[in-house]
């Protein structure tokens, strides 16, 4: 191997870094390998991202690595935060460390064949701790609700990229029992077992430096405190100027996120990504 980065692959099939940190859409991992580094070669990248409902925000923050167009390893930390009474001070921090794996096919080169390309990954995610509610004396997810502060996500994603009609589909099956992402903890009084959940995504190539798309990722409901968690759903646009820097933006559907604030939470979400 070239330890030298060759941004060998071609422009946008790294994606963007999804909101956990692997690379993916904005809310789900694609079986795509993050960085422009060839089977040859290696490539890396960092994100900031920036999610806005009415009532809460999602900062995050990481690095990718791919080696060989065949292993990525990512590391994020998510900050959620509320701006409504009574969570108007309510913030939470999460730790995210990623291992993915391409295990068959090859998105970009097999066009000849319906054999998507096929990765499992794994997400530890670690909730470091609950500020902003010392006045009710939680200051941690455990005393919400959740069985755990800490859990495993295991997933299998199926990319596969349609040069000729300029599509990108993508099917993900995670198993997990992650309260909203893991932000509200692991397990609860609802539900303490692991969960199969699915997601998917479509992307149109509008050019090559222009991808506009949609995403759903359904959430299981473990927690009582978690009101009644529903699919996320968002709607983006993706644009890569080059393979140095990419931007996505998006309109997102997160659904109810706790019982503190019950309507329906939707806003925007922004992306930067920088690597090679």
């Amino acid at each position: 191997m070239d330890y030298t980065p060759d941004m060998g692959k071609f422009l946008a099939t790294g994606g963007v870094a999804e909101v956990e940190g692997a690379g993916g859409g904005g809310i789900t991992p694609w079986a795509l390998i993050s960085g422009y580094g060839s089977r040859d070669s290696w490539g890396a990248n960092a994100h900031y991202t920036y999610l806005k409902t009415q009532d809460y925000s999602l900062g995050s923050y990481g690095v990718a690595v791919g080696i060989a167009d065949r292993v990525e390893l990512t590391l994020a930390q998510q900050q959620f935060e509320g701006s409504l009474a009574p969570l108007d001070h309510l913030n939470i921090k999460q730790d995210i460390v990623g291992l993915k794996v391409r295990v068959a096919g090859d998105a970009v080169y097999e066009q000849d064949s319906w054999m998507p390309q096929v990765a499992v990954g794994v997400l530890y995610k670690r909730n470091k701790c609950v500020g902003g509610l010392g006045a009710l004396g939680v200051s941690k997810v455990t005393q919400l609700g959740a069985r755990d502060d800490h859990g495993y996500d295991y997933y299998v994603s199926a990319t596969k990229i349609l040069f000729e009609q300029s599509l990108l589909l993508n099917g993900t099956l995670r198993a997990t029992k992650a309260n909203q992402m893991g932000i509200l903890g692991f397990g609860g009084d609802q539900n303490g077992d692991v969960r199969l959940m699915p997601e998917a995504s479509a992307a149109y190539l509008i050019n090559r430096k222009l991808a506009l798309g949609a995403e759903y990722r359904k959430q299981p409901h473990n927690l009582g405190a978690d009101a009644n968690a529903k699919t996320y759903y968002d709607v983006f646009v993706a644009y890569f100027p080059t393979k140095n820097v990419s931007l996505t933006a998006a309109y997102v559907d997160l659904g109810q996120i706790t019982i503190f604030n019950t309507k329906d939470q939707k806003g925007w979400y922004l992306s930067l990504q920088a690597g090679f």
